[in-house]
């Protein structure tokens, strides 16, 4: 069985326990990696993070519009480069054709979207030639582990050879989970050439606790260890969150 975790820990408002700290350290440095500095780019920022992501991509030097579900997620943006719009992520009918140079969708925002190819084609129309996306999303790793979690024994049997993996939440939510291969194919057919894709996470969330434990300045180490090796795994369907970059072809 695989241990849960924190499902996309935002870490607003409160302070995080130390694996929800050692993952956010390790989305941004990944993030940073992905969207180097030497130029000023507008980014579409989607992701279901409560803006942490779109002040990490201002404080870069970037201008962000950042799409939040509600009111209180727009709110808190100290930087003008950060255009705060309450709208729904999954359908961009709002903004125009070639808009943005790149796409941010972390912290599953894909996953919400049960109709993913729909909100990925969109995703490809406000892009800018040669445009870029980086999401992250539950991997049926998670998915799986979460119908058995939750006794639906009938679909984790047919989860195999399904098209499409939806798994419900206590909380009456329902998300879609991925296979690398079926992330591979949606972002192909939606024009995208794809870059990679990675676990978001290798490292044992109990091998991360035991070492914070034991020293808590070994955090900067343990997330470059982390983003090492998840760059040595490629396409592995290890972890609970797979992470993807892709452009226009």
């Amino acid at each position: 069985m695989v241990a849960l975790g924190p499902a996309f820990p935002h870490a607003v408002g409160e302070r995080p326990d130390p694996y929800s700290t050692f993952y956010l350290d390790v989305a941004a440095a990944q993030l940073a990696d992905w969207l180097p500095t030497t130029e000023s780019l507008t980014v579409l920022d989607l992701s279901r993070a409560a803006g942490r992501f779109a002040r990490q991509l201002a404080a870069d030097g970037h201008t962000v519009v950042h799409v939040a579900a509600q009111l209180s997620d727009a709110t808190g943006h100290d930087r003008p480069s950060v255009v705060a719009v309450v709208a729904d992520s999954r359908d961009l009918s709002w903004l125009s054709d070639d808009c943005v140079d790149a796409v941010l969708a972390e912290a599953g925002a894909l996953c919400f979207s049960l109709a993913a190819e729909e909100t990925v084609a969109d995703i490809a129309r406000v892009l800018r030639p040669q445009g870029r996306l980086l999401l992250c999303v539950e991997s049926l790793v998670l998915g799986l582990s979460r119908l058995a979690e939750q006794g639906l024994w009938a679909e984790l049997a047919d989860a195999p050879a399904a098209d499409v993996v939806l798994v419900p939440s206590a909380d009456g939510t329902i998300t879609r989970c991925f296979w690398p291969e079926e992330l591979r194919e949606l972002l192909t057919r939606a024009g995208f050439a794809l870059d990679w894709i990675r676990p978001r996470s290798v490292l044992p969330q109990a091998v991360v606790e035991r070492a914070l434990a034991d020293n808590p300045l070994s955090l900067p180490m343990l997330v470059q260890t982390e983003v090492a090796l998840a760059a040595e795994r490629e396409s592995d369907p290890v972890g609970i969150h797979l992470v993807a970059s892709a452009r226009l072809a």
